[in-house]
């Protein structure tokens, strides 16, 4: 806290402030301090109110140590100076003797018979204040049930007494009739009970979560999966990183470990790693460390022990060394309260716990859904030996022999040869053999160099690809295989002209230039060597008609279309000269592929429909899903959706024939994706987009994999699938590329924004202002992007007028007019300001009108600069959209006079309506409005008739019935009110 609060005015503003922090160690640390601030006032109705704010931080905070001292100080203010606390005040202190009562419960030093001391003061006061006994009777009863006796009698002494005033709210007694229910073995009486609490109908500050996580597994033990995993998307973010409810993210691993999602548990764990140090209450962190081990146990059954995990700050753990540790904690903690208790009723429980079989084998929960293969980090194995058709282990003769041939006729299999071969080159006693028919080790060494080279440029690391290929041609020279040599030269050719320029982006005259001069070089580089084999001559033909191929993708020109037909004209008649099948396929792949790029569609699909029947009659079959997913693309360019769909389906399922990377899967699963939009399967283009994802962020390419992502959660948003969408994006947001800065920050803002939208849909909104206003402040800096900011701080503006914070709004919104000024957002920014004044006029009435008014005076500027620059808005225009907020605005602040009028020139600027349906539903909107308020609110309700009938005809005329029936409904109720 900068400066101590000089006034009673000042520091009940900085409670207020304090109020809206979450809970933690900021917010106590405030707390403490301004009950110090309080302690200077002579007055005590200050210190009051600071002392219950800081007894609500330690509670939430997970500090249950703490919590009664405070209390200790208010209850002895409450006997010295009663009048001090009026109604609320005192309700407030008598409610928070059952927060007590649950931290002495939380401290196993906490001797059992203070525990019941307390109990017995709480009635006592309860008594000698004439209040009802029922939240007494339920305190007793959650001691019996910590204890693990005497339930049934004080569970029928507290849940057969009615509610008073002070009772715990009606979902949290409903989370411990439930529980009790649950404790019986009868799943389904549970969560009958729980019902009203699962589906969202009663809520406090701990529920719907603590109920979530409780009824997770009798919810699959019924075999309620879908519900499962659907609460527990909510459930787990409503109580993520939170100390105070450790043990709800406790039950949420154990649920994961008992779905086959022990990935996901794990990448929780990680979410929650703050829960070891900051927990300080015993029985929430018993709770937490016994969800830890079953995810951990799980995980180490499965054979993954040594997988890392995060645990303790200080040091890294493996899944066993943390488990090991998570075991001795658990059970010492199990053990204290066991022997304050006298019962063995928490070393049971737990036992309980541990000892679960897994409820199901695989429930998918998220979008990403991973396995504990894809989070093991790839460690070196040594290969397997390779073997021969007869099942004999494969000579290493026979290997590099079969590598080369391989790698001759383009077979995907050549790259595990490769990489046995690098494995045993590397070992310390490899001797070469000495056979003439396998050539020297520097030629091995130069065969192993141009795989790797390969690899690279695949990862699009060009200059790394272009150094390896130029240095296995120095190394092929030496083996006197020259024609291997040209070959990687001309490889060498093509990645230096792929390398990007230096600078923000790369021209494409400049890259354009760099392939024709490659082409230019390769085209000398084959006329100048002599004695190539008919496959190291169609393979630099290959790659000559591939840089013409690559330009003209670059360029776009209509004259490079031409050079590339001859170029693949000239490989397909050298290929089919001497029978190189893979060639003949690759040129008549090109030929496709230009007239496609030449906008020729047809044409491409007639040469890839010839293509097929050749790689269906002759081969090479793993040039098939390829081919097939070049036609799907083709026919979604001509669209032709479900043709789309058949081959790309084909060609991912015949792509799972050979190896990963054999073909571009990740491709043709984002091809799928947008097949399935055009076919309305959504849900199944979800799928896609996301495989499509994972695959390329396998692969390397981050950047497209969360471009993809984010696609995809915008996608999951639209659908309304908000938890979907949040859980995908928090997994991705964890993930180490964001954490560890490998990703770019835009792409990485533009995830936070979709989460942010995301999370006001799912009406938490004070997550999404929060998470909007980080963004804002952080876009505030993008000097080269200042249409970004002015979007974003136009939506945190907006968010805040929905809480009622206008002042900051008003302050975020001019942020964001200061940015439209540099880069102009006219629909954003008229949308933000007209947005803003009719919440301001609807939260505030008449004594909001004034500011209303003024961000629609603002709103009219916008519309005015639109007007001038030419903008044409995507949807109704600005000043028709002004007009009716007018309308809307003055509605909401009483002055009807006003509002009719402006609704009215609303009407004009909309126009009459047409058959189309978009300007009569904004029309129809516009004479139910100004119906309304002229019918009702001005009791005229003759001409507010006939404006009504006369719409109604209108667009009856026009089959607009939809929009004339709720026009109808009004004027039969203006009729019904004469």
């Amino acid at each position: 806290m900068p400066t101590a609060p000089q006034t009673t005015d000042e520091l009940y503003e900085a409670l207020q402030e304090n109020d809206r922090r979450p809970y933690g160690r900021t917010r106590t640390v405030t707390a403490e301090e301004l009950v110090d601030a309080a302690e200077q006032f002579a007055e005590p109705v200050p210190l009051v109110h600071a002392l219950f704010e800081l007894q609500e931080a330690y509670t939430y905070g997970s500090e249950p140590r703490k919590s009664p001292v405070v209390f200790a100080r208010l209850l002895t203010l409450f006997d010295e100076q009663p009048e001090v606390f009026d109604e609320r005040r005192r309700h407030l202190l008598f409610w928070r003797f059952k927060w007590v009562a649950n931290a002495l419960l939380a401290l196993p030093e906490i001797p059992l018979a203070a525990l019941r001391q307390w109990l017995t003061e709480m009635r006592d006061r309860y008594e000698r204040a004439g209040l009802g006994l029922q939240p007494y009777y339920g305190q007793a009863y959650q001691l019996a049930a910590h204890i693990g006796e005497g339930t049934t009698l004080a569970h029928e002494l507290w849940a057969g007494r009615p509610r008073t005033p002070l009772s715990d709210c009606e979902a949290c007694e409903i989370c411990e009739l439930a529980r009790h229910h649950l404790a019986a073995g009868d799943d389904e009486r549970a969560l009958g009970v729980w019902e009203p609490v699962l589906a969202g109908k009663e809520s406090c500050q701990e529920e719907p979560a603590r109920s979530v996580s409780y009824a997770l597994l009798p919810l699959l033990r019924t075999g309620r999966t879908d519900r499962a995993r659907e609460l527990h998307l909510a459930g787990y973010r409503g109580c993520r990183r939170n100390p105070s409810m450790s043990a709800e993210i406790g039950r949420h691993l154990e649920f994961c470990a008992l779905t086959g999602n022990e990935a996901r548990g794990l990448e929780l764990l990680a979410e929650n790693r703050n829960l070891f140090d900051e927990v300080e209450s015993p029985l929430e962190m018993s709770g937490f460390l016994t969800g830890v081990e079953v995810l951990l146990q799980r995980v180490e059954l499965l054979g993954h022990g040594e997988l890392p995990a995060a645990g303790y700050a200080g040091r890294t753990w493996t899944v066993a060394a943390l488990r090991a540790e998570v075991r001795g904690r658990g059970e010492d903690l199990a053990a204290r309260f066991d022997a304050r208790n006298g019962t063995t009723a928490h070393t049971d429980r737990r036992r309980a716990r541990l000892e679960r079989a897994p409820l199901l084998d695989a429930l998918e929960l998220t979008l990403r859904t991973r396995r504990l293969d894809d989070v093991t980090p790839a460690a070196p194995v040594a290969a397997p030996a390779a073997r021969t058709d007869a099942g004999a282990p494969e000579s290493l003769p026979e290997l590099i022999l079969r590598a080369r041939a391989l790698e001759k006729e383009g077979h995907p299999d050549a790259r595990a040869c490769w990489e046995r071969l690098r494995t045993r080159a590397a070992a310390r006693d490899y001797t070469h053999p000495e056979d003439p028919a396998v050539g020297p080790l520097v030629r091995l060494r130069a065969d192993l160099l141009a795989d790797e080279a390969g690899r690279a440029g695949e990862k699009d690391e060009f200059a790394d690809s272009a150094a390896l290929h130029e240095e296995a041609a120095g190394l092929y020279d030496d083996a006197g295989a020259p024609g291997d040599a040209a070959f990687a030269r001309a490889c060498a050719l093509l990645a230096t002209a792929e390398i990007p320029a230096e600078g923000d982006g790369e021209d494409a005259g400049a890259k354009a230039a760099a392939l024709t001069a490659a082409h230019a070089a390769m085209v000398r580089l084959h006329e100048e060597t002599p004695g190539l084999a008919p496959h190291q001559e169609a393979r630099l033909l290959r790659l000559r008609a591939t840089a013409l191929g690559m330009r003209l993708q670059t360029s776009g020109s209509e004259e490079h279309v031409a050079p590339v037909f001859a170029e693949a004209d000239l490989l397909h008649a050298f290929a089919t000269r001497h029978d190189v099948g893979s060639q003949i396929s690759g040129a008549l792949l090109l030929r496709a592929s230009t007239h496609a790029l030449s906008g020729d569609l047809p044409a491409a699909v007639t040469e890839t429909d010839s293509l097929l029947d050749r790689l269906k009659a002759s081969g090479p079959a793993w040039h098939l899903p390829r081919t097939l997913g070049l036609r799907g693309r083709l026919q979604l360019g001509l669209r032709d959706a479900p043709a789309a769909h058949a081959d790309l389906a084909e060609g991912l399922r015949l792509a799972a024939d050979w190896p990963a990377g054999t073909v571009d899967t990740s491709r043709i699963h984002s091809d799928l994706a947008e097949a399935c939009m055009h076919l309305g399967r959504p849900d199944e283009a979800l799928r896609h987009l996301t495989r499509s994802a994972e695959l390329d962020l396998r692969g390397g390419s981050r950047t497209d994999a969360f471009c993809t992502y984010s696609n995809a959660a915008q996608l999951c948003l639209d659908l309304g699938r908000v938890e979907d969408c949040i859980a995908l994006l928090d997994s991705l947001l964890a993930g180490p590329d964001v954490t560890g800065g490998e990703l770019d920050d835009r792409l990485v803002a533009q995830l936070r924004l979709t989460r942010a939208r995301a999370l006001h849909a799912g009406e938490d909104l004070k997550a999404a202002t929060a998470e909007l206003l980080v963004l804002a402040a952080e876009s505030a800096d993008w000097e080269d992007d200042p249409g970004s900011h002015a979007m974003i701080a136009a939506e945190t503006a907006v968010l805040l007028g929905e809480s009622g914070e206008f002042g900051r709004a008003r302050e975020v919104a001019e942020q964001a007019l200061a940015a439209h000024a540099r880069a102009p957002r006219y629909e954003q920014l008229s949308n933000c300001l007209r947005e803003l004044a009719r919440l301001q006029a609807q939260q505030q009435g008449p004594d909001g009108l004034p500011d209303a008014l003024a961000r629609l005076a603002d709103a009219g500027r916008v519309a005015d600069e639109a007007r001038a620059a030419g903008y044409e808005a995507r949807g109704r225009s600005l000043d028709t959209a002004l007009a009716y907020e007018y309308g809307r605005v003055h509605a909401h602040a009483g002055e009807y006079e006003a509002a009719v009028s402006a609704l009215d020139e609303a009407l004009v600027l909309i126009g009459e309506p047409g058959p189309e349906e978009g300007s009569a539903e904004e029309w129809a909107e516009c004479v139910r409005l100004a119906g309304a308020v002229e019918g009702l609110y001005l009791e005229r309700p003759a001409p507010a008739l006939a404006r009504l009938d006369s719409a109604v005809s209108r667009l009856t005329a026009l089959g607009h019935t939809e929009e004339a029936g709720e026009l109808g409904s009004l004027a039969a109720r203006l009729r019904d009110e004469e």
